[in-house]
């Protein structure tokens, strides 16, 4: 029986952290599901002050916290999260900020009249 392949969390949130201390963007990404053709899923790594500005939802998202603590702001409310907390992402505008330095794994299916979040890709250095 093929056996799906393994990847550590863990160690790649630390090989992406220590990316966006580096980067001007303060931030570094990893797709974790390039081959799936419709669920998207990304590592996404910021340093402490660092931010995705205000952007729409790509279609239906998730974000998982595993390490750090972040807040994604909406114009109605925020949302306050640590490690281990997850959120669905309001169907609106909203912004993510690393209140610390943060890992999260940003998971959508995207719609295809919406535009790509910031996120999915890796700013130039």
């Amino acid at each position: 029986m093929p056996t799906a392949p393994m990847k550590s969390l863990h160690e790649l949130g630390q090989e992406l952290l220590t990316r966006a201390q580096e980067a001007s963007s303060g931030r570094a990404t990893a797709t974790i599901n390039a081959e799936h053709r419709s669920l998207k899923q990304l590592v996404l790594a910021l340093r402490a002050g660092s931010a995705l500005s205000e952007h729409e939802n790509p279609g239906q998202a998730t974000l998982q916290l595993l390490s750090g603590t972040a807040i994604v702001t909406t114009a109605e409310t925020a949302w306050r999260g640590s490690a281990g907390d997850y959120l669905v992402i309001p169907d609106r505008k909203h912004d993510l900020r690393a209140v610390s330095d943060i890992v999260v794994i940003l998971t959508f299916v995207k719609d295809p009249n919406r535009p790509e979040p910031p996120a999915a890709t890796d700013p130039k250095e």
